[in-house]
């Protein structure tokens, strides 16, 4: 009994051996030819490919830096008096309360209130937070206040530019929150408020986003009662359209492009994208639901431009190819800058 036990055990694992002989053999057999690209192009396509790659992981240098910075500011300054301070539009921060500050004491403008909130915000910031840390929100605190300043010298604040409230707060949304997006982008911040939120997450236990959004609620319903139900309710639009928006612009500017491409022309596409487009992809193996054929799968990051150079050349080598192509927003690793 024991050796009949014995013999099926040992015939049970030679079958499982087999099995599994098989299996290896069957995989080596519909294994895609997966050259590395390192031995198809050559040494000056690869130092090529590097140095694009470098140039789109570092970060901008100053002069960049600057630039955009003080472009995002100048979008947000423009907005404030061209479309905010003649509707009376506050969705919260400093504009928003120099505006209601405009309003209560209409002898000053809505630029020296953003000068004199935005100075006690950074004398708050020196004092409770590391100088280097809050550096470049002084900065832009104060530009944006002398940006103010200047377009209030040029734009009438008393009447609409346009004459319709709807297009005002459109703009007086937009314009801000591609501003921010652009400053955001670069690791920078517009100042004001923002110092504030540094502070509470220092110093306290709240919730930054929760009381920023509560002092934003809180300035809506000021305005509301100081001019009236129907710019409240814009001002209500505005504060949650300036969220969704600004989320939006940022996504739009780190957005990239996931193209997944199986066609029966791999190599061809492996070397267009590591030749042509500088880039390079992960390539993996799968087999077709219905019809089990073994079939090479192309996955790689890109640009929207790159994207489309890559569509067109995949259709090219082959007509029948299966293309899909979708958005990313959060692409973290070498060839992409921070957080793309």
């Amino acid at each position: 009994m024991a050796d009949e036990c014995e013999t099926e055990s040992k015939a049970w694992a030679i079958e499982a051996a087999a099995a599994e002989a098989a299996s290896r053999a069957a995989e080596e057999l519909h294994r895609p030819p997966v050259v590395p690209m390192e031995r198809v192009v050559d040494r000056t396509d690869i130092e090529r490919g590097e140095r694009a790659g470098q140039k789109r992981s570092q970060e901008p240098g100053f002069p960049r830096f600057f630039a955009e910075l003080n472009l995002g500011l100048i979008l947000t300054a423009f907005a404030i008096v061209a479309f905010k301070t003649p509707n009376h539009f506050a969705f919260g921060g400093t504009s928003g309360v120099s505006v209601i500050l405009s309003t209560l004491f209409p002898t000053l403008p809505v630029g020296v209130f953003m000068w004199i909130i935005n100075a006690v915000l950074v004398v708050l910031g020196f004092i409770f937070l590391e100088r280097k840390a809050i550096l470049w929100s002084v900065f832009a605190s104060f530009a944006l206040s002398a940006y103010v300043s200047l377009f209030e010298l040029f734009i009438p604040t008393d009447v609409s530019m346009t004459g319709d409230m709807w297009l005002d707060l459109c703009f007086a949304v937009i314009l801000p929150a591609l501003g921010s997006a652009i400053v955001f982008d670069i690791g920078a911040s517009t100042g004001g408020t923002d110092i504030l939120a540094m502070i509470l997450k220092r110093r306290t236990t709240l919730e930054i986003g929760r009381a920023l959004l509560l002092v934003d609620i809180g300035i809506v319903i000021i305005a509301a009662f100081l001019y009236g139900p129907r710019v409240g309710l814009y001002c209500v639009l505005g504060l949650f359209a300036k969220t969704l928006v600004v989320d939006k612009a940022i996504e739009s500017i780190h957005l990239r492009k996931v193209c997944t491409i199986i066609c029966s022309e791999p190599l061809k596409v492996e070397e267009f994208i590591v030749k042509h487009l500088n880039r390079t992809a992960t390539i993996s193996r799968g087999y077709g639901a219905f019809s089990g054929k073994c079939v090479t799968v192309i996955m790689s990051v890109l640009s929207r431009r790159e994207a489309v150079q890559l569509r067109r050349y995949a259709r090219e080598v082959d007509p029948g190819a299966f293309i899909t192509i979708v958005d990313s927003s959060e692409i973290v690793g070498k060839g992409f800058r921070g957080t793309n």
